[in-house]
Formats: structure tokens, C-alpha cells, sequence
């Protein structure tokens, strides 16, 4: 279980952020705000996503081609990311969250997907693809999500990857 927080909406320029202040630590959230593509090469990077990292310009253009991106930032420094995309009203796909590794375990990562997903809550298919590190199937298992192969209903998962 995460560390108490008290937990404050505010509003600043736009949009409304969400401000969590946890032993010292300032987490700001907030949704579809422009980044610095060094900022986002520098968070990848930290989690060693390097097949993201080897083309910038094409991270930065799926980014921003991004349903929704909710970040967080501790002051000027982007420490966490969630996006998704597809149609908004029949599919979502959660497509990147990703946390620094300092801030693993400190909430920051089910803010994030909690937030990404807020505008979706009627939209039927909500998927994703991960490791199946232990750490990922009990963080997505907690948000609510089944893998494929516990459902009840027989379904096939197809993928081809580059």
C-alpha cells in the first residue's frame, strides 16, 4: 500500500491539475500539456525504452498524435507519462505508461492510468500489451484489467511487431 498523501485539485494556466504532496515530493498531473522532446527522450530513456529513444522525431509525432497524454511532473522535470489511443468511443488502448524509477511505487503510476482513462469510462474495450513481468501483470491486475487468457468467453489476440 502507497504512502499516506493529501491530495488537492487546483487550477493553474490549463487545465485543472491534480497536485500531490507526499512526504516532500510535488506531483503535478496534467492532461494534453505540450512537451519539450528532450523531456521526453530523457523519461524513456530512464526507463530504457531505447526502441522509443532511437527515433525521437517519430515519438514525438505518435505523442502528439495521442488520444489523450496525461503526465506528471515534479517541478520542471517529467517523471511519469500515460497515453492512449484509438477512437475514444469503442476502443482505447493504453499505448505507454511509464514512471522514473525513482518514483516506482509512490502512486504516481495509478494517477496516471486513472487519469488517462477518466474520459473513457463507457467505452467498451479498454486493451493493452505488456511484459509479463510480475510487477505488470499485478499493477494492471489492480487496475481492473483481465488478461486474455482468464476470461470466461474464448478470445484470440493477434500482433505483428516491425
Amino acid at each position: 500500500m502507497g504512502r499516506p498523501a493529501l491530495l488537492m485539485l487546483t487550477r493553474e494556466a490549463s487545465p485543472i491539475v491534480l497536485r500531490r504532496y507526499d512526504l516532500g515530493m510535488s506531483i503535478t498531473y496534467r492532461v494534453d500539456a505540450p512537451l519539450d522532446r528532450n523531456a521526453i527522450i530523457d523519461l524513456y530513456a530512464a526507463v530504457q525504452w531505447s526502441a522509443y529513444t532511437d527515433d525521437p522525431a517519430r515519438l514525438e509525432a505518435a505523442i502528439t498524435a495521442s488520444l489523450r497524454v496525461v503526465t506528471a511532473w515534479e517541478g520542471v522535470r517529467l517523471v511519469g507519462l500515460a497515453r492512449v489511443v484509438g477512437d475514444g468511443l469503442t476502443i482505447v488502448y493504453l499505448q505507454d505508461i511509464l514512471v522514473v524509477p525513482e518514483h516506482h511505487r509512490t502512486g504516481i503510476g495509478r494517477e496516471l492510468f486513472l487519469r488517462v482513462f477518466e474520459p473513457y469510462d463507457d467505452v467498451r474495450q479498454k486493451v493493452l500489451l505488456t511484459d509479463d513481468g510480475p510487477g505488470q501483470i499485478t499493477f494492471y491486475r489492480a487496475m481492473g484489467f483481465t488478461e486474455v487468457s482468464d476470461l470466461t468467453h474464448p478470445i484470440s489476440v493477434f500482433t505483428k511487431f516491425a
